[in-house]
């Protein structure tokens, strides 16, 4: 099943950033992204911490062109509905072109070693302090120059804002994210480095598997 309240994606300026406040043990589950779109200021919470003790996070940034991102930067400014499709300009973490194409030629440079590669190489696995600490130099540099930002997830039902901004796929059978498994469906954070160059900052949880069926659900 796809995610109940939808699926999209939303374009514009960064007007401030921040953490959680950290819970008790110290630890922060989100990195907070307000952007500026023409009906108001949308607030992005991007998950970094299950809020399970036993459940690390993992995590990937990867350099795409302006090209790659081409249907959706078309739409404009602002939120817009994507289809969850593959055609839509949605992200799917194990499928989008953007994606498999890099992880293919480390696979091609792997087997050359005579080594099969191992997906699980291209993420790091830590806390969740770790993970922010990758992603803000990147925040950084898009606030610093006026570039834009670039987010999928699914829409606050009240007010102005996108969360599930992580893998939405590969949840194990039992867990109570399983029935929301689905693909293309994937959070992502687009971050523009120049006119050019993007940084994408790739967040799932260490129990959502790497590889999954049609459905979203693990193999």
């Amino acid at each position: 099943m796809p995610l109940d309240d939808g699926y999209g994606a939303l374009r514009g300026k960064i007007t401030d950033y921040f953490r959680d406040d950290p819970d008790e043990f110290g630890k922060y589950y989100h990195g907070n992204l307000r952007i500026q779109a023409p009906n108001g200021i949308y607030h992005c919470a991007i998950d970094v911490d299950s809020k399970s003790s036993s459940v690390g996070v993992q995590w990937r940034t990867v350099e795409v062109r302006t090209d790659e991102l081409a249907s959706v930067l078309a739409l404009g400014n602002g939120y817009h509905d994507v289809a969850m499709t593959s055609t839509s300009g949605a992200i799917d973490y194990i499928r989008s072109t953007m994606f498999t194409v890099r992880t293919g030629c480390l696979a091609i440079f792997w087997g050359l070693l005579g080594k099969e590669f191992d997906i699980t190489k291209v993420w790091r696995s830590g806390s969740d302090i770790d993970a922010l600490a990758d992603l803000e130099p990147h925040i950084e540099v898009t606030r610093n120059n006026n570039l834009d930002a670039l987010v999928f997830g699914e829409p606050f039902t009240d007010g102005l804002g996108l969360h599930n901004i992580h893998q939405n796929q590969g949840d194990p059978a039992g867990s109570q994210w399983y029935a929301s498994n689905g693909i293309w469906q994937d959070g992502c954070t687009f971050l523009q480095q120049s006119e050019d160059k993007w940084v994408a900052f790739l967040n799932k949880f260490s129990t959502q598997s790497f590889k999954t069926d049609d459905n979203g659900h693990p193999i």
